[in-house]
């Protein structure tokens, strides 16, 4: 039953990643469609950028906690990533600069929606074959 609930955990927290992600996308896409401007733009996605950080090493943590070692080492490139955006003090959209980083932030961003939807196929494969192996 632990097991169950560690990976519902684990499962919980890659999809809330994802969520966040993808409101990331679609306030660029907004951006670009011309349909909100740059200051709200720039203020909404750094408002989930420090709690996109946090959930991710949340996340590493659980993994790790609850016997995910396969899923933990799959996503410490991208917590390593997202430590030296930070460390950088690039984490942050800059509001005068929205327009020329445009085309490299949603770069950015499609690419760790692509690696997280990778962790998630691995998760539910990994998790597929737990089921068939364990008696519940």
């Amino acid at each position: 039953m632990a097991n169950l609930l560690g990976s519902l955990v684990t499962f919980f927290f890659l999809i809330s990643l994802l969520a966040i992600i993808s409101y990331q996308l679609m306030c660029f896409a907004d951006l670009e469609f011309d349909y909100i401007n740059p200051y709200d733009s720039a203020a909404r996605i750094n408002k989930v950028v420090m709690p996109e950080f946090l959930t991710q090493a949340v996340f590493c943590l659980v993994c790790l906690l609850t016997g995910h070692f396969y899923l933990c080492f799959l996503s410490l490139p991208y917590l390593y990533y997202n430590f030296r955006l930070y460390s950088m003090r690039r984490h942050h959209v800059d509001v005068t600069e929205i327009f020329n980083q445009l085309n490299w932030e949603k770069k950015q961003r499609l690419i760790k929606l692509a690696y997280l939807i990778i962790l998630l196929l691995v998760f539910i494969f990994g998790l597929l074959c737990n089921v068939g192996n364990d008696d519940y």
